[in-house]
Formats: structure tokens, C-alpha cells, sequence
């Protein structure tokens, strides 16, 4: 695919406390390794990567900031990063410092976004940034999610929520939907 120099990379969430059980079932078990893919083409080419956190309130979360599973995953722990944003919701356009102010203050208008949680940070995100102009992507292999109950007893997979997402993002306009090897080859 082809970006402009300045399309940047933004990386939701790959933190060590999405590997507790606490989450339940996962899917997509490469999502960690398509998102170093993307680290390191984004890198090689020196194009803007922006790493998000999330540091949860809830008492006991295993993202909180004093909690060991807060800290970066070490896929991206050590990645050259222009900015790294910390934020308390979903979206990572309100989070600390405003990373919309530093996409426009960059003249950015092309944005990858991957990590976790495909359905609800991610997704998130990447509904906000289309929603404000930008020219979203969204590698859905380089992201992953969990298992989640809703009302009445309703379940759904990983898997599903995953494909839901896709269609939410791709099919309402928000985002162009792809693979990794769609974005950097191979």
C-alpha cells in the first residue's frame, strides 16, 4: 500500500496485562508479531510511530499504572516512538498529551492503527479518527481481542467480535480494513 512520509503508526495498548487471565480467551495469537512487523517497517522507513497506554483506574485492573501489566509489551517496549500517549478510556484522542493537536500540528492525515483490544480501543480509535478527517487503516491481523458476555446471556467469541469490528469500520466508512502484509509487503 502506499503512505505519504508522514502516515503514522499508532500503536493501542500493547501492554503486559493483556496477557492475564483475567481477560479469558483470546484470538488471533499472531497479532503481536503483525504488530512488530508494522514497528519495524514504520521505523525503517522513519515515519511517525505513536505508542498509547492505557492506565486504568479500575481498583485491581491489570493495566493500573502501579500494576506490573501496565508496562509495554516487549514487542514495542524498546520501539523508536515520537510520542507516547497515556489515556484512561477508549479512544486514544482523549488521552495525554491530545494526540489530535500532535497529528495536525505535523500536518499527519494518514493513519495505521492496530493493538489491543480489536473491538473496543482499537475499534474505538479508529471510528474517532475517521470521524475527524483522517484516512484511517486498520491491519486487522495486528490486532487481538477476548471472548465478551453482554445482556440477556449473550456471548460472543474473540473471533466474531473481531469480524464485527472489520465490518463496523470498513463497511461504515471509518477505515480501510486489511492485512498486515497489505501494509508493508510480503
Amino acid at each position: 500500500m502506499d503512505f505519504d512520509d508522514t502516515a503514522a503508526l499508532i500503536v493501542i495498548d500493547v501492554q503486559r496485562g493483556f496477557d492475564d487471565p483475567y481477560w479469558g480467551q483470546r484470538d488471533n495469537p499472531d497479532a503481536e508479531a503483525n504488530i512488530g512487523r508494522l514497528v519495524g517497517a514504520w521505523a525503517d522507513a522513519g515515519r511517525p510511530i505513536v505508542l498509547v497506554r492505557h492506565d486504568s483506574r479500575t481498583p485491581g485492573s491489570p493495566l493500573a499504572p502501579d500494576s506490573p501489566g501496565n508496562a509495554l509489551k516487549p514487542v514495542v517496549a524498546d520501539a523508536p516512538h515520537e510520542l507516547l500517549v497515556t489515556k484512561h478510556v477508549n479512544s486514544a484522542f482523549y488521552g495525554e498529551p491530545g494526540l489530535q493537536a500532535w497529528l495536525d500540528g505535523r500536518g499527519i492525515r494518514q493513519l495505521v492503527v492496530c493493538g489491543i483490544q480489536t473491538n473496543m480501543c482499537v475499534e474505538t480509535t479508529a471510528r474517532m479518527a475517521g470521524n475527524l478527517g483522517y484516512e484511517v487503516t486498520v491491519p486487522i491481523d495486528a490486532t487481538h481481542t477476548f471472548d465478551l458476555a453482554g445482556p440477556g446471556g449473550i456471548r460472543l467469541a474473540a473471533a466474531e467480535l473481531a469480524r464485527a469490528t472489520a465490518v463496523n469500520l470498513d463497511g461504515g466508512g471509518f477505515a480501510r480494513v486489511v492485512s498486515t502484509s497489505d501494509v508493508v509487503g510480503g
